[in-house]
């Protein structure tokens, strides 16, 4: 942490560094209920400024959702949804479902973790999306 704060005080302010202090943000709470969501958020809007593109958008949508509710989060990830960059990958989904898991729309998040499941070609995270499907059948 302390290395991330000299380097965003005395640097013009990059992706790099504001990647480096979201990462330290996150080191720094004991568990992801302790975690200094307003300042990650704060943190990914600079970003997106600095470094705009659709994995930063998801990742600040995660950042909404915690600070202003899964249904703002999954409102963000909806100006996603005709972004050609993000169609081939499984995040969009797997993200949307967590999010809708949390607004209590288990329907609706049990079929996005199964379409993230079936877009990654990676088999451990298939079957993680696919437990998360299968506990909220």
């Amino acid at each position: 942490m302390a290395l991330v704060s000299r380097a965003l005080g005395k640097t013009p302010i990059g992706p790099y560094q504001l990647q480096a202090a979201i990462a330290a943000v996150h080191d720094e709470a004991v568990s992801a209920d302790e975690t200094d969501w307003p300042q990650i958020l704060a943190l990914y809007e600079v970003l997106e400024r600095v470094s705009p593109g659709p994995v930063v958008t998801l990742n600040r949508a995660v950042a909404v959702a915690m600070v202003h509710g899964p249904r703002a989060g999954l409102a963000l990830l909806d100006t996603l949804d005709a972004d050609e960059r993000m169609a081939h990958t499984h995040r969009l989904e797997a993200v949307r479902g967590h999010l809708l898991e949390l607004a209590g729309d288990t329907v609706g998040a049990r079929a996005s973790y199964q379409r993230a499941a079936r877009m990654t070609a990676s088999i451990p995270e298939q079957r993680y999306l696919a437990l998360r499907a299968a506990r909220l059948a």
